[in-house]
């Protein structure tokens, strides 16, 4: 199965199905000499698993990273990095009664296009299961960026179609404590309120609802980026796109240029930097050295008890209702994630940099 690794330099192969024994990643290109423990990884897992907020899946993992490779004394060592996250709370149960029904929205019916079989088991490799190694693996993408002064921050910009006060808190302004003050990561504390209202209101109804979340990436270097077809806005929007949930990934001002004048859109440049960044921190596919604005649009999950209308592997017409553990929102769990395919791609970037 190809399609499993990301970047060039600083390279991520991840691996494992939500219902098998494990998941996990090998990373390949880390420098050696860098610090890195178990410990720096689980952080991030932390804040990736289930558990954060009432809406959220009942699975209980404690994704418990394990590194088995890559590192001596605690240091990495330049060879490539093998990590292993097991599986210790599956429940395969649920999915028996419904092992030869495609599920709306999920990806049993193109995988079993693709393959002619598929792990009907939570979704096997399309699970949201799989994004526990690529945190796992851009907390040490983390670790090279933060070397070079980068900084990662992302949050919830809106929930279910409930959006922040975009005039009292602007992406430029916004820290990681302004964002730890409640469980959805969201910097308007008012809204949130109502954003775990909204969720509430979609668990009783059997429904889930979708979201945006903002990603800020601060402290960039210039010069980060190759033309013509690995641009650093192309491979960050991958990055993102590659995330089960994501359905849209804007940069900058995004869709909004399209109702803009050249004069409107273009950042003008004065000896002291430029004076706008409505190109968000990339032109030409190559940083500028401003801060890079993203914003990635998140599907509701699809796993839903709603009744929904589907056919089976044998083509024949049923209505499904779904059982198991499953989220309302992918948010905000998917914001680590994001956090990860971000610092991934930057890795990759930097150690391309420094080649020329």
């Amino acid at each position: 199965m190809s399609g499993n690794s990301i970047g060039v330099l600083f390279r991520v192969t991840t691996w494992g199905e939500s219902h098998g024994p494990a998941t996990g990643a090998v990373v390949e290109g880390c420098p050696p000499g860098i610090d890195l423990a178990e410990e720096d990884i689980q952080t991030w897992l932390n804040r990736r698993r289930p558990g954060r907020i009432a809406s959220s899946s009942p699975r209980k993992e404690d994704d418990i990273v394990k590194i088995l490779s890559g590192t001596f004394q605690g240091r990495t060592t330049g060879t490539p990095i093998s990590l292993i996250i097991e599986n210790m709370n599956v429940d395969s149960s649920a999915y028996e009664d419904i092992k030869d029904i495609f599920r709306p929205g999920h990806g049993d019916f193109t995988y079993f296009k693709k393959y002619g079989i598929r792990d009907y088991r939570g979704g096997g490799r399309a699970a949201g299961r799989e994004t526990a190694a690529r945190v796992a693996s851009g907390a040490i993408a983390q670790k090279i960026i933060s070397r070079a002064g980068v900084e990662i921050i992302a949050y919830t910009e809106a929930l279910g179609g409930i959006v922040i006060d975009r005039k009292k808190y602007k992406p430029g302004t916004i820290s990681h404590e302004d964002i730890a003050v409640n469980r959805l990561l969201c910097p308007d504390p008012d809204v949130a309120r109502v954003m775990e209202e909204k969720l509430e209101e979609a668990r009783r109804s059997g429904d889930s609802i979708g979201g945006i979340v903002e990603i800020i990436v601060r402290g960039c270097p210039p010069g980060l980026g190759e033309p013509v077809f690995d641009k650093m806005d192309a491979d960050l929007a991958k990055a993102l796109m590659s995330i089960g949930t994501v359905k849209g990934v804007e940069i900058g001002a995004g869709f909004e240029v399209a109702g803009m004048t050249g004069s409107q859109a273009n950042d003008p440049i004065a000896p002291d930097g430029f004076l706008s960044n409505h190109a968000g921190g990339i032109l030409a596919g190559i940083t500028t050295g401003q801060d890079i604005f993203l914003r990635v649009a998140a599907k509701p999950i699809p796993s839903i008890a709603k009744v929904q209308q589907t056919i089976d592997v044998r083509g024949n017409r049923v209505e499904l209702s779904l059982k198991g553990r499953h989220d309302v929102s992918a948010i905000p769990r998917i914001i680590p994630v994001c956090e990860a395919m971000v610092a991934i791609v930057l890795a990759d970037h930097l150690l391309r940099q420094k080649a020329i």
